[in-house]
Parts: structure tokens; sequence; C-alpha cells
């Protein structure tokens, strides 16, 4: 079915855990005609949850994407919609999606309101430019508190929510809502699963709280032209809903508003307003910037434009693996056409890849396109080696597109098969693994010889050992989770550094002298700096030199960890005209790197987590007890809906078990939520006991 760029849509859905992302997504598909009867999480039927983990837990895992097409106001379009998770520890899924989408819905829950991670998805957002709607579901639960939602979102988030819907009633007796922009009430009944809308006049006795809060809205949106400014003055009722709604969009796609919706997705009341919401405010994909490369060949910048005519451009940001058809990779197409059987470039590897097929993808079903244009979303098939992140585009016309950047894994565990016949399969299960998921790490430890898998937290690496064995039928052994830390070089010293190497014939030479220190503050990787004037190294070889530091940060001198951050400053060097070349120099940075760290100081840095703890009065002076054992920095501590709720930093090491050991604590009452939050110095008097620990020693 073809669709004008105008009338597509790709958007997220993202939120806190149990907001109720996925139940949302369900009923799209169900008032959109793609799924003929409701899927519910609870009960492991929801299409979007097609993971047997996914069903069995009743937590979304990985993102899963789809097309819905949707009429409003006698338009029709297409929206790829894609469905992310709400726990951290699959907080990638959420960056990646919105990496490449035009617009997002944010969904808060009624009661809880802005949750944590409610905060890390708006942050990720607002990194990425992405307009986004609100809408406030679980407004029939108990607790439910709509404007309270709102005054958070002002304080928390730091957004303008521009209320659109007053809700009907609250808790047990939310019935529907009141849209401010057509100033009429719309309520569904049960017995159509929510399908049969009934429009009628504001009720009497919410008349007031309608009037003032439709005319704030009116009011704002003739701010915006002056010849509205003038018909709101004569009369504010002549403003039309075609021209507020057009504000309102406007308003939306250059960020400095957020429309905000509400409803129950679960009792099937207010899901069609805001997929009306959604064609209406939500951007298409030619309503945004056209996007930025660099060209490898003239290292100059170039735009691709969202035009099908223009070159072809797309950026792979996620790889999956299916059982029936192999590798995946979801694509989003921000220029030009791709034909099923072409050949592109993939500017990432510098390799040419055939697209043997092209896919439109519904959770875990394929429906084969013949071609793709810019604005879409689809996934191919057929390609030898396409990473997250990497650049696919016309052969003639190279670019490099701004790629993805991933948080560290922060938590491991050592693993191997149970019998000796799945060693094999288990380090070709873990490769496969590790390229489908960018925060998901797999290396050998070169002193005990163990098989290291890192993650964001237990549930991702419980959720990954889970798919070894159902997935690959491997069985394995696991041990105990040790925290992934990071080494950090603190002072800064000068360092000069002679490769020597003959073996007859010709040798190697290399000579550097360098700077090392700690990097500026909010840089991560390797800082590296040349400044070696008069041609004392030659610049061919400057690259492999900082190559070889690259490579040598991956293993510091005090656990084998690798370093967070470093600052390299070149100062000069030599060179022999016939025993030096790019290796010798290469060689000499990874030498010089653990011969200068050795006389500088070292710290090792643990990560710090940021936490939320959730519970009764009574309890929250034993939970901070608790968490000063832990060494947390307690931030704060604030009412919501008759609990407390305890903001604190809590190192990572001390974390382990903690979800039984608030249960014990609260008696079954309480519940935390956790995510990364920053590196910072371990104490110097743990810093031997962790060392020891990792080394094997024993630690009296």
């Amino acid at each position: 079915m073809s669709v004008k760029l105008a009338h597509t849509r790709n958007i997220g859905i993202m939120a806190h855990i149990d907001a109720g992302k996925t139940t949302t997504t369900e009923r799209i598909l169900y008032y959109t005609g793609i799924s003929y009867k409701l899927g519910e999480v609870h009960e492991g039927t929801a299409t979007m949850d097609w993971m047997i983990q996914e069903q069995e837990r009743g937590i979304t895992i990985t993102s899963a994407a789809t097309t819905v097409y949707w009429e409003s106001l006698g338009e029709k379009y297409k929206i790829n919609i894609i469905d992310t998770p709400g726990h951290v520890d699959f907080t990638v899924e959420v960056e990646r999606s919105l990496r490449v989408l035009d617009g997002a819905v944010a969904i808060f829950c009624a009661v809880g309101g802005v949750e944590p991670q409610s905060e890390t998805v708006w942050r990720q957002a607002d990194k990425y430019n992405v307009p986004r709607i609100s809408f406030v579901n679980k407004m029939d639960r108990a607790g439910a508190d709509f404007f309270g939602v709102i005054a958070q979102m002002k304080e928390k988030l730091g957004a303008n929510p521009v209320i659109l819907q007053i809700p009907i009633g609250e808790e047990e007796n939310f019935t529907g809502v009141v849209d401010l922009i057509t100033n009429k009430a719309y309520t569904w009944d049960d017995e159509s699963l929510g399908e049969h809308c009934t429009v009628s006049e504001v009720p009497a006795d919410m008349a007031e709280i309608v009037e003032e809060y439709r005319l704030k809205l009116i009011e704002g949106v003739a701010e915006e032209e002056e010849a509205l400014f003038e018909k709101f003055l004569a009369d504010h009722n002549s403003i039309t809903p075609d021209e507020m709604r057009t504000i309102i969009r406007k308003a939306t796609i250059e960020h400095r508003i957020t429309p905000v919706l509400c409803g129950a997705s679960f009792r099937n009341k207010g899901v069609q307003p805001l997929l009306d919401a959604i064609v209406a405010y939500l951007p298409n994909p030619s309503d945004i910037e056209s996007i930025s490369g660099v060209n490898p060949n003239t290292e100059k910048e170039e735009l691709r434009h969202p035009d099908a005519a223009e070159p072809f451009a797309a950026m792979a940001f996620k790889i999956a693996t299916d059982p029936f058809v192999g590798r995946l990779a979801f694509i989003k197409v921000y220029s030009g056409t791709l034909t099923s059987g072409s050949y592109v470039l993939n500017t990432g590897t510098g390799k040419k890849e055939r697209i043997s097929r092209i896919m439109q993808m519904h959770a875990n079903k394929q429906t084969p396109l013949q071609q793709v244009e810019a604005g879409d979303i689809a996934a191919v098939v057929g390609f030898k080696e396409i990473r997250t992140g990497d650049t696919l585009c016309d052969e003639k016309h190279p670019i490099v597109l701004a790629t993805i950047q991933f948080p560290e894994p922060v938590i491991s565990i050592a693993v191997e098969p149970k019998t000796q016949d799945d060693i094999e399969k288990l380090e070709t299960a873990l490769r496969k693994l590790a390229e489908e998921d960018p925060t998901f790490d797999v290396r050998l430890d070169q002193e005990t010889g163990q098989t290291i898998i890192s993650g964001m937290g237990e549930l991702h690496l419980d959720i990954i050992t889970d798919r070894l064995r159902r997935e690959n039928r491997i069985e394995i052994s696991k041990g105990n989770p040790q925290v992934a830390y990071k080494e950090a070089f603190v002072s800064t010293i000068r360092h000069r550094e002679v490769y020597k190497k003959q073996t007859g014939g010709k040798g190697r030479f290399a000579d550097i002298l360098f700077e090392m220190g700690p990097a500026d503050e909010g840089i991560r990787g390797l800082q590296f700096i040349n400044d070696v004037k008069g041609g004392n190294i030659p610049k061919e070889y400057i690259p492999a030199i900082e190559k070889g530091f690259r490579i040598a940060m991956q293993n510091g001198v005090l656990a084998g960890f690798s370093l967070e951050s470093l600052k390299i400053t070149l100062l000069d060097g030599s060179y022999h005209s016939v025993d030096s070349d790019a290796l010798a120099f290469e060689i000499c940075a990874k030498v010089a790197f653990r011969e200068a760290a050795r006389t500088g100081r070292n710290v090792l840095l643990e990560p710090v987590m940021k936490l939320e703890v959730n519970c009764p009065d009574e309890y929250v002076g034993d939970v901070t007890s608790d968490l000063n054992k832990r060494r947390a920095s307690v931030e704060g501590i604030e009412n919501r809906n008759r609990y407390q709720i305890v903001k604190a930093s809590v190192p990572m090491a001390e974390m382990f078990g903690y979800v039984t050991s608030l249960r014990t604590i609260t008696s079954g009452r309480g519940n935390s939520s956790m995510e990364f939050s920053h590196y910072a110095e371990l104490p110097a008097s743990m810093t031997d006991d962790v060392i020891y620990k990792l080394k094997g020693y024993l630690v009296k």
C-alpha cells in the first residue's frame, strides 16, 4: 500500500516499567484492525511481547516493530510503531529506537506519575530531539491523579505540558474524557471493548474546570499568531479546532510543548483519540530536519533529505536473529529507495552488502516488500556483516551518519557449558547475542581462561542465560555476579618509550615521547592530541600510535579492567628510515602505556546506581538504615500517594540481592527501581580487597 510521506508517522511508545506501553500498543493493533482480538500482557498473549521470556515474566525485553493504518479527519495514515521496554536493564532498546524515530508517545501511570525510567527515556528523547506527546494512563486505578502527573512533568522533566483532555471522573469513576479542542465529552462502552464511542456535551458539573483549561489552551494558541490573537480578543470561541490543531502541531514539532491526553488502555478508554493525536501533532519524515553525515572520501559534511529520489542512505539500528529467515537488520531509510536484491555500501565496514529481501515487521512476523523509500522503517535480510549503528548507502554516494552511543555494561558473570561438546556452540551463541545487543559484552579472562559475560543488570544476564538454554539448547553453569569495574589514571606523567627489535634483516624501531593523564571532563574513551612538530614522526605513523594506545586501554595495570577515559598528548619522537613502520609505532604505544601506567597513580572506578525505593511511612527508617550500611548516599525523601519515595545513590557492588532484602524489611510492601548513574572512585581501603578477590586470592 503506497502512502504519501506526509501521511507516514514513525513513532515509539516509551515509559517506565508497568506504565502500560504494551497494553496501549495492543489496543492500537485492535482498533486499527491489525489484531482481531485483544492481547493481554498479564495473560502472556500480547502480540508485541512475542518472546517466551516476555510472556512468562509479563515484561517487554526487546523492542518490537509493527505497522498500522489509521483514518483521521478523512485522511488515511501509515504509522510505524516501536514498542520499547520499560525496564532499565534494556534501556539500549529505547536508545536505539529513539535514534531513528520521528516522534514518541510518553506514557505515564496516573498513580506512579513521573518515575525514574520515565526521566531516563525523556532525557534520551531530548538527546535525539524527538518531539513527543504524553498519555496519562491507568486513570481507572485507585490513587489516579491526572493533575498531579502534570505537576510532576513540569517539576521533574522540565517539560511544558499542554492539556488537551480532562478526565471525566477518576479511579473507579473514570468513564471518559472531555476534549478541550472540540469541547465535547467522549465515553466508551464496555460491550464493544471500547470500539464504540459516544460523543456528548460537557457534563454540567465539569463546565467550570473545562472552561478554565479550554480558555488557557485557546489563549496559548492565539499568542502564536497575530491574526489569531485578534480573533481571540474579539471572541475566543471563534478560533476553530483546525486552527488550534495546526498551532499545537507546529509547537510540538518545535519542542516547545508536549500535548497531554489521558485514558485507561486496559479498560479500552482513550486509545482512539491518542491515535488521532499521533497523526495530528507528531511529525512526518519530511517535517524533520535533513540528516547530516560525513562523506568518507572527502571528509566533508553532506545532507540527505527525506526524498525517494535522493541517493539511498539508511541506518541499521537493531540486529536480530529469526529462526526462519536468519539474521535481520532493522533499518530506518533517511533518503532514496532500496529495492530487494540490490547492493548497498556499508560505510561502517567499507564493504558491499547484497540485500536479498526486505520485510515489513509485525512483532516477530514478516511481510515481504519489493522496496522501501525515504522515511520508512523495515527489516532487511541477506547481509554478511552489519552491526548496530552502521550506515548503509548508495555505493556512488557514500556517507557516514552519526552512530549510536551505548552505555557500558556494569555487571559480569563467568559462564561455562556443562558438557565439553557445547564449548564451540556456546562461543557461537554468545557472539550472535553480542551482535544483537550492544550493551552485552563477551570476553575471555586471560588469567583464568573463563568466559566472562557482562550486561546492564542481573535481569539482563538472567535473560541472556535463559535464551542460551531455550534457543540454543546449551546448559550452562554460572558464577556469582561480579561488578564491572573500570580503571582510571589520575596523575599526569611524561614518558619516553623506545622500541627496538632486531631479528636479522629488517628490524623494528619506534620512539615516542608523550604525556599521559586523566581526560578532560565529560570525555569518555581516548582523548588523543598530536603535538609533534617538525615531522620528527611522519604523519602516516600517528594513527598507528593512537590505535596502539586505544587497544592498550582495554586492559589496565591494576586488575585488567578497561580504562573509562585517558588523555594522551604526543610531544615528540623519532623514526628510522628503514626499520620504522606503522606496526612498530603501534607496538611501541602499547608497551609505552604499560610502562607509564606502572609509574603513575591508578585507581579502580565502580559503577554507582541511582535508586528509588517506594515504601510505606513506617518502614522509611529501616530502609534508610539498610541503605547506609550499603555505602549509599540518601539524596532525599518525598511523599507520593500515601507512600514515601527514598532517593539515593548507591554502589552497584552493594546491591546484589537487594530486592529480596527490601521485601523482608518492608514485609513485602516496598519496591524499588534502579538505573546506572555514573562511575566513581572506589575507596582506597577497599581497592586491595577487590583486586585480591578478583585475582582469586584468599583475603584474610
